[in-house]
Formats: C-alpha cells, sequence, structure tokens
C-alpha cells in the first residue's frame, strides 16, 4: 500500500493492497436499496499492515448529500440499524460531536451533536415528562478541539464518562477518504474508536475502550481528500511531486451543503437508533 495515500476509511485501506490480508474478512451486500460493505480485521499483524485497528468497520455508501435523495427513509434505516449492532442493547449513551465547528469540513461532529435528542435529565427519575420518562437516556456533548479549550478532547471526555458513567460513547467525526468520488456520500462505522481531529490532519489522543474505560462507536463521513493522494492516483509527470502538496487538503466546494445535511442524516440515525420507539416525526418535533 502506497504510504502516501491516507485514508480512515477501512475498505479503502483493504482496496489499496494488491492481496487481501488473511487476516481481513470483507463481505459486501444491498439492504433497503443502499450498499453495506463490512471489513472485519482479526490480528494485529494485519491491523498494522492496514493501519487501523483491529476490530469491525462498516461502509454505507448514500447518495451523496450535496443532491436530493429518492430512497432517504431507506439509508437513514439502513444507518440507524447498523449502529443498532455496534451498540449494548441497554444503559446511558454519551454522544460526543468531535472537531471545530468554524472549520467547515471539521464542522459534522457538532452539528450532529446539536440534533441528538438528550433524555438523560427526563429519564432519571427526578424530571418526568410524560411521553419521554421511557426512552433510553442520552448524553450529549461537543468538547470543541484543544485550539479552543485548551484540554485534549479525550480527557474531556474520560471526565465525563468517569462522572456519568455511560455504557457507550459515539463518537461523531469528520473522515478523511484517498479518493475524492467519497467525499459526501459515505458513511463509516466501526467498534474500534476514532482519533480526533484525523479528518483534517490534526489526529489527537485516540477516543477507544483503553482511553475512555467504555465502548466507542465512532460515526462518521468523509470530508476531505489529501492533496498529495490525488497526485498520487493521477497519472504520471502531470502533476506537482506529492510532498509539494503536503499539508494542503481538498474538500468539495459544496462543503457547506454536505455538512448540513450529512450531520441532519446522523443525528436522526443516531436517535433512531437510540430511540427505536419513536418516528422520524416524533423525533423531528422533539429536537427542532
Amino acid at each position: 500500500m502506497d504510504s502516501q495515500i491516507r485514508t480512515d476509511l477501512a475498505v479503502e485501506s483493504v482496496e489499496q493492497l494488491e492481496k487481501e490480508p488473511l487476516g481481513v474478512r470483507k463481505r459486501q451486500y444491498s439492504k433497503e436499496g443502499v450498499t453495506v460493505t463490512e471489513v472485519a480485521v482479526h490480528d494485529e499483524k494485519t491491523a498494522e499492515e492496514l493501519k487501523k485497528a483491529v476490530g469491525n468497520y462498516v461502509t454505507i455508501d448514500l447518495t451523496p448529500f450535496q443532491s436530493v435523495s429518492v430512497n432517504f427513509e431507506g439509508e437513514l434505516s439502513v444507518v440507524a440499524e447498523e449502529l443498532q449492532k455496534l451498540l449494548p442493547a441497554e444503559g446511558l449513551v454519551l454522544v460526543a460531536g468531535l472537531g471545530n465547528e468554524q472549520i467547515t469540513p471539521d464542522a459534522v461532529g457538532p452539528k450532529t451533536a446539536a440534533g441528538v435528542l438528550a433524555t438523560r435529565h427526563v429519564t432519571d427519575g427526578n424530571n418526568h415528562i410524560e411521553g419521554l420518562s421511557e426512552l433510553r437516556p442520552v448524553a450529549v456533548m461537543a468538547p470543541g478541539v484543544l485550539g479552543q479549550t485548551g484540554i485534549e478532547t479525550a480527557e474531556f471526555i474520560r471526565s465525563v464518562c468517569d462522572r456519568i458513567k455511560p455504557s457507550a460513547v459515539i463518537a461523531v467525526d469528520a473522515l478523511a477518504s484517498g479518493s475524492i468520488r467519497r467525499l459526501g456520500t459515505t458513511v463509516q462505522l466501526t467498534n474500534t474508536g476514532i482519533s480526533p481531529g484525523s479528518g483534517v490532519q490534526n489526529k489527537r489522543k485516540a477516543l477507544n475502550q483503553d482511553a475512555l474505560g467504555v465502548p466507542v462507536v465512532a460515526l462518521g463521513i468523509p470530508t476531505i481528500v489529501d492533496a498529495a493522494s490525488v497526485v498520487v492516483r493521477a497519472p504520471a509527470g502531470e502533476n506537482p511531486e506529492p510532498e509539494e502538496l503536503s499539508g494542503c487538503m481538498v474538500t468539495p466546494r459544496e462543503i457547506d451543503v454536505i455538512i448540513d445535511k450529512a450531520s441532519s442524516m446522523l443525528a436522526l440515525a443516531i436517535n433512531k437508533a437510540l430511540q427505536p420507539s419513536l418516528s422520524v416525526e416524533d423525533i423531528l418535533g422533539l429536537t427542532e
């Protein structure tokens, strides 16, 4: 695998290899008119080769977020169902929207968090609200980034986990792809956690079960491609050398629309996964 092609997507890491490793199981299928690809990394040797942690990765190909989907309900249902599979069946869940809302390609985390239904305060028996007391307890936070707070995201979230004792954390963040065609068209879910800021080349301390003490499910969409990766894929002699573009990133010109629509869709999917008894209309009525 060419080390100059960087990606957060496990499916792309596998595709870049000449031969699929023995320690990987890859399966692709269609559900509700949506293509789903599962990649399971089984051993540390394979994880090192792929530069991905041991665990399960689910990639869902969607209608580009800058377009109108004719299968929105089907796509939403698939994302919610795949997320639900990775979560414990019961217990408080902490949703953390990672990233910097002031940088558009990095804003999907905090914007998604803003649309997630927080219920911990109405399901603890102290603040009963008719019709909501039976919902699963959910807490939501958008911790910002180190440059804004002076606090590592992992430290921030770990302190909250120590206090409220969630059964799992859902971490939402922007991702980097190795291919322009995947920008704003793909959702990846994984039970391996995430390194905050990886989507904008500012990787921080990992958020995973070792760091937080609870299972971490990461959910994200690719919003940028390294310019160097684009050059590596281009015919030889037609572009600058990759090292000349080190630190440069490519993002679609429709990134504002992509982030707004993607964050709305991810928030709905999280709400449906955590509160399956609610309809989309119910969720929108409670969050808007």
